[in-house]
Parts: C-alpha cells; sequence; structure tokens
C-alpha cells in the first residue's frame, strides 16, 4: 500500500538528516532499503513546514517497521493512505507485492511536484553554509 506522509523535520536534527543522507546511512538495519533515500529525494516541503512523500509500505499497521527510522528525524503529523484500498492490486489481493512494480508512486509524487518544491535541496541551503552557527550545530549532534 502507498502513504502519504507528512513530516516536521525535529529541531536541531537539520544537519544530521543531511548527513545521514548524504552517507547513504538514513535507514540502514531496515528491510525497506534504500527506500528511505528514495523517499527523500522524492519528498517536498510544503508552506505549513511538513516535508510530504509517498512511501510504499507493507506493514499490516502503517510504517510499522519504518517508523522508528523516521522517527529519530521527523515529528510524523500524518500517516494516511495515499489512495483507495480498494485500488491497490496488493491491497486488494488480485496480484501480491503489485506495490513494488506499479506506477502509482511516480503519479502521486508527480501531484505533489505540482504544489511544493523539492525538500532535500532547501534542507541541504539551510544546513551547508559553513557558517558559525552550522559549525555549532554540528558540534552539538
Amino acid at each position: 500500500m502507498r502513504y502519504l506522509v507528512r513530516g516536521r523535520v525535529k529541531p536541531g536534527k537539520e544537519l544530521a538528516l543531511v548527513e545521514a543522507i548524504e552517507r547513504g546511512t538514513l535507514g540502514r538495519g531496515s528491510v525497506a532499503g534504500d527506500e528511505y533515500l528514495r523517499n527523500m529525494q522524492d519528498a517536498r516541503l510544503f508552506d505549513d513546514g511538513t516535508a510530504r512523500w509517498v512511501e510504499v509500505c507493507y506493514c499490516n499497521v502503517p510504517l510499522e517497521e519504518e517508523r522508528p527510522y523516521w522517527e529519530e528525524f521527523f515529528d510524523l503529523v500524518m500517516v494516511q493512505d495515499a489512495h483507495a484500498r480498494a485500488n491497490c492490486r496488493d491491497e486488494n489481493g488480485t496480484e501480491p507485492w503489485a506495490c513494488g512494480e506499479c506506477d502509482c508512486t511516480d503519479r502521486l509524487e508527480a501531484r505533489l511536484a505540482e504544489h511544493a518544491p523539492a525538500f532535500l535541496p532547501i534542507l541541504k541551503s539551510k544546513n551547508h553554509h559553513g557558517d558559525a552557527e552550522d559549525t555549532e550545530q554540528k558540534n552539538h549532534l
């Protein structure tokens, strides 16, 4: 199933999140593998300060396995079905594991892109200025 995830980066975790993304360690140890990095590449930053992304999850409880990895950096504001469950071939039983090959994510991400700028470049620009404040923040992480 696909979920629309809304989260705010926890105060003071911005630089750590950028570093985890750049090092490729975001989500390390999770069965979801590189999905976390893909999510951040495609996430959008909305006017309300939330990053939003579309996530594929096969857990019975939405993001049950992924939640601890996200909550290290984000306050999750909302996790909701990205589309009707009846239309999901994996969820309705017509094609198990269909989400891995379905184009739903691309379509949903394109719709998000129409409404908000990419999250990651904005996050990086705010955390890679090399000024005293960034150095201070690095020293406290």
